[in-house]
């Protein structure tokens, strides 16, 4: 009976443990978007519970450590204003095995630190004199993106194909180290629109659609965002 007992409370606090929400912080800035529908999209996620900073604050926050609180990092901003020590800050993230998520735009990130393009494993190239033009990446408003599955993972589990009415990016520089998740054949846009990659101990997985509430009221991009959430969660070491 005292097993019995000793087991019923056991298997009581592991359900609590599992149970518990996956802490989420969520960073915008320097990028336009339909806010309301957003932040629906992770409302309707009763797995996660998120905080919300937007840039600059988000950056000053993560150099005085506050990161650490938080199990997975979600990024939608687009910014370029970074310091040394904040610089400083993400690498110890990734040293410490921190797992990152970025999404759409945070692509176009911080032009001129080059190991943030080793972070994300890829780079959205904006005009600049310092650019070749044959290398600037381009982007297309309002296309119909049909993706399949490159790579069976906890992130793409479920799915077939996905289609969603987006923007398309292009010329974009992708490594040859990523492994890819989702594939397009779409002709104005980049082969792979997801990926995993991995820096120093960290687990980081990029999706490029998400341009605005068209894509984040869809049922199968958030589960694709939830799944990856639940992946990175699970890669922390």
């Amino acid at each position: 009976m005292k097993k019995t007992i000793l087991f019923v409370v056991l298997s009581f606090f592991a359900c609590a443990v599992w149970a518990q929400p996956i802490k989420v912080m969520l960073v915008t800035g320097g990028h336009s978007y339909d806010t309301l529908q957003f932040f629906q999209l992770f409302d309707r996620m009763p797995e996660i519970e998120y905080d919300h900073l937007s840039q600059p604050n988000a950056n000053k926050a993560i150099a005085n450590g506050i990161a650490e609180d938080y199990d997975v990092l979600v990024f939608y901003d687009m910014w370029n204003t970074i310091s040394r020590e904040q610089k400083a800050a993400y690498i110890r993230l990734t040293k410490e095995g921190k797992p990152f998520l970025f999404l759409h735009h945070a692509l176009a990130s911080y032009q001129n630190w080059p190991a943030f393009e080793d972070i994300l494993g890829g780079r959205y190239v904006e005009e600049s004199r310092k650019t070749p033009e044959e290398e600037w990446s381009e982007y297309e408003h309002d296309m119909w993106v049909y993706c399949t599955i490159e790579n069976y993972t906890p992130v793409t589990a479920g799915f077939r194909e996905l289609r969603f009415f987006d923007e398309v990016y292009d010329n974009i520089r992708i490594s040859d180290n990523v492994r890819p998740l989702l594939r397009t054949r779409h002709p104005k846009s980049a082969d792979y629109v997801a990926w995993e990659n991995r820096f120093n101990a960290s687990t980081i997985v990029y999706i490029q659609p998400g341009h605005d509430k068209r894509t984040y009221e869809t049922e199968e991009y958030r589960k694709l965002l939830l799944q990856a959430i639940q992946y990175l969660n699970t890669s922390k070491k």
